[in-house]
């Protein structure tokens, strides 16, 4: 009996120390979990990176046309040739803007000169670079420093200009605002103005968009019997053409419009454009 005992003992003590040494071969050390978890994290990561990668790639190209269709889209706007707010296709952009040619003009001299990649000129891009911008001294717009050339767009007829679309920016209350103007041949009566990007107060300065305030500017002017700037935003009811009703409650804004317009309208900006301009041979 004794050792029958002694028999069983000697079997439990076996058993029990080959289901530990089983147990010691099935169960991972701490240290080759942890480097399992960093392998997995480092491929997921390495996976991440390539999708985003590559749907940055793929979708840059689409990226690129969307932003060239917007810009048509502002610019055609605010020439009063496509309504705002109106559900048009890509076709019919592409189709309205057929009429209308970008040009770039050194603002320096008011002459038009060409740039090496018309399709990627990027004029706020310009305007950060040293060797391509330059700093400005009287600076009512607010911006700092202003590109040496800018893109400027015309709506033709043959070789005549029949309008004039300029960019514009400035500082307002809280924000940089980014426009279009519009002008007629005379060059100095106003077909539109559009803003496509600010960050005004909703409901005060963000009224800058608002389609019933952009009307009030169509047939306004921009110079006086002599020649200078006379386009005004004020308080009170507008009395003549050279007048538009200012934004209510919105005094910071409107004093930024007023500077942006002043700025770009003068000789710093398209001034001297506009002076050497000829319409009807489209030159400059």
């Amino acid at each position: 009996m004794s050792v029958k005992n002694n028999m069983s003992v000697k079997n439990n003590l076996s058993a029990n120390e080959a289901n530990s040494e089983k147990e010691t071969i099935e169960q991972p050390t701490n240290t080759d979990s942890f480097m399992r978890t960093v392998i997995v994290a480092v491929v997921l990561c390495l996976v991440c990176s390539i999708i985003v990668s590559s749907a940055a790639v793929l979708l840059k190209e689409k990226q690129v046309s969307n932003a060239s269709l917007d810009k048509k889209k502002n610019v055609l706007v605010a020439a009063n040739l496509l309504k705002a707010g109106s559900d048009v296709t890509n076709t019919d952009i592409e189709t309205a803007f057929a009429n209308i040619e970008q040009k770039f003009v050194d603002l320096s001299t008011g002459r038009f000169v060409e740039v090496d990649n018309p399709a990627g000129f990027n004029q706020r891009k310009a305007a950060k670079a040293s060797e391509t911008s330059i700093a400005i001294e009287n600076d009512p717009a607010g911006i700092g420093r202003r590109s040496k050339i800018a893109s400027v767009y015309l709506v033709t007829s043959g070789n005549k200009v029949d309008k004039i679309i300029l960019p514009i920016h400035g500082k307002g209350l809280f924000s940089t605002l980014y426009g279009f103007i519009a002008l007629e041949a005379d060059k100095q009566t106003i077909v539109g103005l559009k803003f496509y990007e600010q960050g005004e107060t909703p409901g005060l300065g963000g009224e800058v968009e608002n389609p019933r305030w952009l009307a009030l500017w169509k047939g306004k002017k921009l110079l006086n019997n002599n020649g200078q700037l006379a386009l005004k935003l004020v308080k009170t009811i507008p009395a003549n053409e050279f007048e538009v009703d200012a934004l209510s409650g919105a005094s910071m804004t409107t004093r930024g419009l007023q500077n942006m317009l002043d700025y770009w309208l003068s000789e710093q900006g398209f001034g001297l454009f506009l002076a050497r301009l000829d319409v009807q041979k489209g030159e400059a």
